[in-house]
Protein backbone atom coordinates (compact mmCIF):
# COMPACT_ATOMS: atom_id res chain seq x y z
CA UNK A 1 0.00 0.00 0.00
CA UNK A 2 2.49 2.60 0.66
CA UNK A 3 4.27 1.76 -2.68
CA UNK A 4 0.59 2.63 -4.23
CA UNK A 5 0.75 5.82 -1.82
CA UNK A 6 3.70 6.79 -3.65
CA UNK A 7 2.74 6.01 -7.63
CA UNK A 8 -0.47 8.28 -6.43
CA UNK A 9 1.90 10.74 -5.94
CA UNK A 10 1.26 10.83 -2.16
CA UNK A 11 4.27 13.06 -0.63
CA UNK A 12 3.91 12.48 3.46
CA UNK A 13 2.88 9.01 5.16
CA UNK A 14 1.40 9.56 8.83
CA UNK A 15 1.83 6.58 10.78
CA UNK A 16 -0.47 6.11 14.13
CA UNK A 17 -0.99 3.06 16.19
CA UNK A 18 -1.62 2.25 19.99
CA UNK A 19 0.96 1.25 22.24
CA UNK A 20 2.41 0.60 25.74
CA UNK A 21 4.17 2.94 27.75
CA UNK A 22 7.84 2.31 28.77
CA UNK A 23 9.16 5.56 29.45
CA UNK A 24 7.67 5.74 33.36
CA UNK A 25 6.66 9.81 32.67
CA UNK A 26 3.92 8.42 30.46
CA UNK A 27 0.41 8.05 31.42
CA UNK A 28 -2.45 6.39 29.60
CA UNK A 29 -4.05 8.62 27.07
CA UNK A 30 -0.53 10.29 25.97
CA UNK A 31 0.02 10.79 22.66
CA UNK A 32 3.77 10.44 21.90
CA UNK A 33 5.37 11.93 18.69
CA UNK A 34 7.55 9.58 17.19
CA UNK A 35 11.09 11.00 16.96
CA UNK A 36 12.99 7.11 16.08
CA UNK A 37 11.92 3.92 15.96
CA UNK A 38 13.48 0.33 16.74
CA UNK A 39 13.07 -2.38 14.47
CA UNK A 40 13.48 -5.84 16.59
CA UNK A 41 11.83 -7.81 13.82
CA UNK A 42 14.76 -6.30 11.93
CA UNK A 43 17.53 -7.58 13.94
CA UNK A 44 16.68 -11.11 12.88
CA UNK A 45 16.60 -10.53 9.55
CA UNK A 46 12.61 -9.63 8.83
CA UNK A 47 12.62 -6.76 6.93
CA UNK A 48 10.00 -5.39 4.24
CA UNK A 49 12.66 -4.72 1.85
CA UNK A 50 14.46 -7.98 1.90
CA UNK A 51 14.42 -9.49 -2.05
CA UNK A 52 15.73 -8.10 -5.48
CA UNK A 53 15.58 -3.96 -4.62
CA UNK A 54 12.77 -2.04 -6.78
CA UNK A 55 14.63 0.59 -8.15
CA UNK A 56 12.31 2.68 -9.13
CA UNK A 57 11.32 3.35 -5.53
CA UNK A 58 14.70 3.80 -4.20
CA UNK A 59 17.86 3.02 -3.38
CA UNK A 60 19.05 -0.85 -2.28
CA UNK A 61 20.35 0.76 1.22
CA UNK A 62 17.95 3.46 2.35
CA UNK A 63 19.44 5.68 5.71
CA UNK A 64 16.62 5.51 8.68
CA UNK A 65 18.50 8.46 10.59
CA UNK A 66 16.14 10.62 9.56
CA UNK A 67 12.65 8.53 9.21
CA UNK A 68 10.57 10.98 10.93
CA UNK A 69 10.92 14.08 9.86
CA UNK A 70 11.95 16.73 11.89
CA UNK A 71 10.12 20.11 10.23
CA UNK A 72 6.93 18.08 10.58
CA UNK A 73 7.65 17.58 14.23
CA UNK A 74 8.09 20.70 15.27
CA UNK A 75 4.78 21.75 13.25
CA UNK A 76 3.00 19.57 15.38
CA UNK A 77 4.13 20.89 18.94
CA UNK A 78 3.30 24.50 17.99
CA UNK A 79 -0.19 22.48 16.85
CA UNK A 80 -0.49 21.23 20.14
CA UNK A 81 -0.32 23.84 22.01
CA UNK A 82 -2.88 25.75 20.02
CA UNK A 83 -5.10 22.55 20.76
CA UNK A 84 -4.53 23.34 24.41
CA UNK A 85 -4.05 19.99 25.84
CA UNK A 86 -3.38 19.71 29.84
CA UNK A 87 -1.06 17.16 29.20
CA UNK A 88 2.04 18.09 27.24
CA UNK A 89 2.61 16.05 23.48
CA UNK A 90 4.98 13.70 24.43
CA UNK A 91 8.07 12.78 22.36
CA UNK A 92 10.09 9.22 22.15
CA UNK A 93 11.44 6.07 20.71
CA UNK A 94 8.81 3.34 19.35
CA UNK A 95 10.17 -0.38 19.49
CA UNK A 96 8.17 -2.97 17.42
CA UNK A 97 8.05 -6.54 18.56
CA UNK A 98 6.77 -8.94 16.23
CA UNK A 99 3.78 -10.17 18.72
CA UNK A 100 0.46 -10.84 18.70
CA UNK A 101 1.93 -11.74 22.22
CA UNK A 102 2.28 -8.42 24.81
CA UNK A 103 5.92 -8.45 26.22
CA UNK A 104 7.36 -9.74 29.59
CA UNK A 105 8.67 -8.30 32.35
CA UNK A 106 12.03 -8.76 31.55
CA UNK A 107 11.42 -8.04 27.47
CA UNK A 108 9.90 -4.70 29.07
CA UNK A 109 12.91 -3.74 31.47
CA UNK A 110 15.58 -4.61 28.90
CA UNK A 111 13.40 -2.48 25.71
CA UNK A 112 13.39 0.69 28.59
CA UNK A 113 17.42 0.05 28.66
CA UNK A 114 17.80 0.07 24.95
CA UNK A 115 16.20 3.35 25.01
CA UNK A 116 12.54 2.82 24.20
CA UNK A 117 9.56 4.86 25.33
CA UNK A 118 6.88 3.04 23.72
CA UNK A 119 6.47 -0.34 22.42
CA UNK A 120 3.94 -1.69 19.97
CA UNK A 121 3.59 -4.59 16.65
CA UNK A 122 3.30 -2.48 14.15
CA UNK A 123 3.97 0.82 12.01
CA UNK A 124 8.22 0.11 11.56
CA UNK A 125 7.64 -1.96 8.20
CA UNK A 126 5.26 0.68 6.66
CA UNK A 127 7.81 3.22 7.69
CA UNK A 128 10.97 1.66 6.29
CA UNK A 129 8.84 1.29 3.09
CA UNK A 130 8.06 4.98 3.26
CA UNK A 131 11.37 6.20 3.83
CA UNK A 132 12.91 3.94 1.15
CA UNK A 133 10.33 5.46 -1.24
CA UNK A 134 11.31 9.21 -0.48
CA UNK A 135 7.99 9.96 1.31
CA UNK A 136 8.19 12.30 4.39
CA UNK A 137 7.71 10.51 7.65
CA UNK A 138 5.22 11.43 10.76
CA UNK A 139 4.15 9.39 13.11
CA UNK A 140 2.55 9.33 16.69
CA UNK A 141 1.79 6.58 19.46
CA UNK A 142 -1.65 6.78 21.22
CA UNK A 143 -0.23 5.23 24.80
CA UNK A 144 -2.77 2.86 25.63
CA UNK A 145 -1.60 0.91 28.68
CA UNK A 146 1.48 1.24 31.04
CA UNK A 147 3.56 -1.60 30.13
CA UNK A 148 4.21 -4.07 33.49
CA UNK A 149 7.59 -3.64 34.77
CA UNK A 150 7.61 -5.00 38.02
CA UNK A 151 7.28 -9.08 39.07
CA UNK A 152 5.20 -7.90 41.86
CA UNK A 153 2.83 -6.36 40.07
CA UNK A 154 -0.86 -7.72 39.28
CA UNK A 155 -1.74 -5.63 36.52
CA UNK A 156 -1.45 -7.30 32.94
CA UNK A 157 -1.50 -6.00 29.63
CA UNK A 158 -4.54 -7.20 27.88
CA UNK A 159 -6.59 -6.31 24.30
CA UNK A 160 -9.58 -4.85 25.95
CA UNK A 161 -7.36 -1.69 27.98
CA UNK A 162 -6.29 -1.08 24.77
CA UNK A 163 -9.11 -0.99 22.79
CA UNK A 164 -11.12 0.86 25.67
CA UNK A 165 -7.75 3.40 26.26
CA UNK A 166 -8.23 4.05 22.55
CA UNK A 167 -11.69 4.76 22.03
CA UNK A 168 -10.97 7.25 25.13
CA UNK A 169 -8.82 9.23 23.40
CA UNK A 170 -9.94 8.80 19.56
CA UNK A 171 -11.39 12.15 19.55
CA UNK A 172 -8.10 14.19 20.88
CA UNK A 173 -6.57 12.47 18.28
CA UNK A 174 -8.82 13.17 15.61
CA UNK A 175 -9.17 16.72 16.44
CA UNK A 176 -5.19 17.32 16.88
CA UNK A 177 -4.30 15.28 13.50
CA UNK A 178 -7.33 17.42 11.76
CA UNK A 179 -5.68 20.95 12.78
CA UNK A 180 -2.17 19.08 12.28
CA UNK A 181 -3.36 18.39 8.48
CA UNK A 182 -3.90 21.85 7.75
CA UNK A 183 -0.20 22.74 9.00
CA UNK A 184 1.82 21.18 6.72
CA UNK A 185 3.06 22.28 3.74
CA UNK A 186 3.41 20.11 0.69
CA UNK A 187 6.72 18.43 0.01
CA UNK A 188 8.46 19.64 -3.19
CA UNK A 189 11.85 17.24 -2.38
CA UNK A 190 9.58 13.90 -4.04
CA UNK A 191 10.35 13.07 -7.23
Amino acid sequence: PVRVFRLLEVDTLVVTNAAGGLNPKFEVGDIMLIRDHINMPGFSGQNPLIGPNEDRFGVRFPPMSDAYDRDLRKIAHKTWKQVGEKRELQEGTYVMLAGPNFETVAESRLLQKLGADAVGMSTVPEVIVARHCGLRVFGFSLITNKVVMNYESLEKANHEEVLAAGKQAAQKLEQFVSILMSCIPPSHTAS
